[in-house]
């Protein structure tokens, strides 16, 4: 079961360096159980409507609700406290600190391209690490 950080996501959307290997991993049919906070589904958007590419919005959404492809998880205004706890100990930023809590919480290997992760007790997977083990 994965968590999928907010670049994965975008990489994939944007066709940017790496959007291969996220591609093979989501389509390839290999693995499944691919989560994703509401916090990465909203800055998706953020991204995605800031630079007028509604069309690809709508696919997300499509892909979400529609397809059923990702489980979207969230925190509880009772898990905040815990945000800045991280934050502190791995000196994350918010929306990685948000992440690194909802994949903890929800018992998730959280998938990114952000090395910052790698200071944590649980760390991160990238898609060509996960593909390597298949």
């Amino acid at each position: 079961m994965y968590l999928l950080d907010t670049n994965i996501l975008l990489e994939v959307l944007l066709d940017q360096e790496k959007a291969d290997d996220v591609e093979k991993l989501l389509r390839g049919g290999m693995v499944t159980g691919f989560h994703l906070t509401n916090f990465s589904f909203y800055s998706t958007g953020i991204r995605l409507f800031r630079e007028k590419r509604f069309d690809l919005f709508t696919r997300v959404v499509d892909d979400i609700i529609g397809r059923g492809s990702f489980q979207v998880v969230g925190l509880a205004m009772t898990d905040m406290a815990a945000l800045a706890d991280v934050s502190r100990q791995y000196r994350l930023d918010f929306d990685d600190a948000y992440q690194y809590v909802a994949a903890k919480k929800h018992d998730l290997m959280l998938v990114s391209f952000d090395a910052d992760f790698d200071r944590t007790a649980r760390g991160r997977k990238t898609p060509a690490e996960i593909l390597k083990t298949l």
